[in-house]
Parts: structure tokens; C-alpha cells; sequence
């Protein structure tokens, strides 16, 4: 069972995103609040395993919480819901760690799947928001996974990736997985398409 947090000052969306998360089986929602301030002070005694935030929001904003959950090394996972996708809050919410960061117009079960994601360790952020967002001096990727996409750009299926860069299948797998995580797609079209538009692949 996964407990949850919701912070989201819009009434209708908060009680409409609580009663959304109940109907999962393994989803626990532990709380929720229309204030960044109640929101932390809340998080403090409740320690969820993940929060969903809202930005702005009265007293503290979503980002204010998230930096202090950092700060205060509390474990809980935060993912930011937002309308906003200005680049100052997402530079922001990468530095405050955040584990995943999604738009309000996204489908309701990405979040759903988001939730679960990131209890897996992985970090999800919106595919638009990576494509408008990020440069070519704040690439994610490492060397070795710019690598394996552009040899993945040729069309070749995993085997021949691995026999390629002396690799083995599954490593080969395992660099994908981490590449889609990093730039929030769900595929290696996706992913070759979000590195050529930033430059990352020559």
C-alpha cells in the first residue's frame, strides 16, 4: 500500500484528485490540505511515501514544501501537479529533487502511474516540459546512455545495440529504461526525439 498526500488549493480538484486516488487498490491517501503551510506541517507528523503538490498555492507554494522536504530529509516523494510549465519553476523543482513533475491537463492515469513509478525509484517528468525546458548544458543523459540512443537512432533492436557497444542485453535494457525515465517518454522514438531537439545527439 502506497500512502499519499495531496496539497491542491482548488476545493473541486482537490476533493475530485482524493476520491481518484481512493478507487486504487493500492493507493492509501493519509491527507490532504489547501495550504502549502498545513500542508507541511501536516507532512511532518504523517510522512507519506509520496506527495502530490500543487505550486501555488496560499501561505507556502508546492515548491516551498518540496525544498523543505529536502531540507529536512523527510523520505517522502514529491511530485509536482501544475498548470505552470515555466521554466523557473521547473529549473526549481529539479534542484528541490523532486521525483516527478506533471501538467493538470495531463490524463488523470498518468499521475496514477507516476505514483507508482516513482515508489520504483524513477523520476518522471512531462515529455513537453523536458522538450521546452531543458539545454544542452543541463543534459541529463551520461555518455554512456547518449551512446546507446545513438545507436538505437540506426533502428537496431537491443541484441544488436548490446553486440554493437559490447554490452549485454539486459544492461543495454537497463540504460534504456533509465534514459526514458530521465526524460519522461515512454519509448526510444520519443527519447531520440526529445535528445536531437536539444542538441544532445550529433
Amino acid at each position: 500500500m502506497i500512502t499519499t498526500y495531496l496539497a491542491e488549493d482548488q476545493s473541486m480538484l482537490n476533493s475530485a484528485l482524493t476520491q481518484l486516488l481512493k478507487l486504487e487498490d493500492d493507493l492509501h491517501v493519509v491527507g490532504s490540505a489547501g495550504d502549502g503551510q498545513t500542508a507541511w506541517d501536516e507532512l511532518q507528523q504523517l510522512q507519506p511515501q509520496v506527495a502530490i503538490l500543487d505550486i501555488e498555492m496560499p501561505g507556502l507554494s508546492g515548491l516551498d514544501v518540496a525544498d523543505r522536504i529536502q531540507n529536512g530529509y523527510l523520505t517522502t516523494k514529491v511530485i509536482i501537479l501544475t498548470t505552470f510549465a515555466q521554466k523557473a519553476y521547473f529549473d526549481r523543482a529539479v534542484k528541490a529533487q523532486v521525483a516527478g513533475y506533471l501538467l493538470k491537463d495531463s490524463p488523470s492515469d498518468d499521475l496514477i502511474a507516476a505514483i507508482r513509478k516513482v515508489m520504483l525509484g524513477q523520476t518522471l517528468y512531462a515529455p513537453e516540459l523536458v522538450v521546452n525546458m531543458l539545454s544542452a548544458d543541463q543534459n541529463p543523459l551520461t555518455e554512456r546512455e547518449l551512446a546507446v540512443l545513438k545507436v538505437a537512432d540506426q533502428g537496431m533492436p537491443t541484441k544488436a545495440i548490446a553486440s554493437e557497444l559490447y554490452l549485454s542485453a539486459g544492461t543495454v535494457r537497463n540504460y534504456l529504461s533509465a534514459i526514458f525515465s530521465k526524460l519522461g517518454v515512454h519509448n526510444r522514438l520519443e527519447a531520440i526525439s526529445v535528445a536531437k531537439h536539444n542538441k544532445w545527439l550529433s
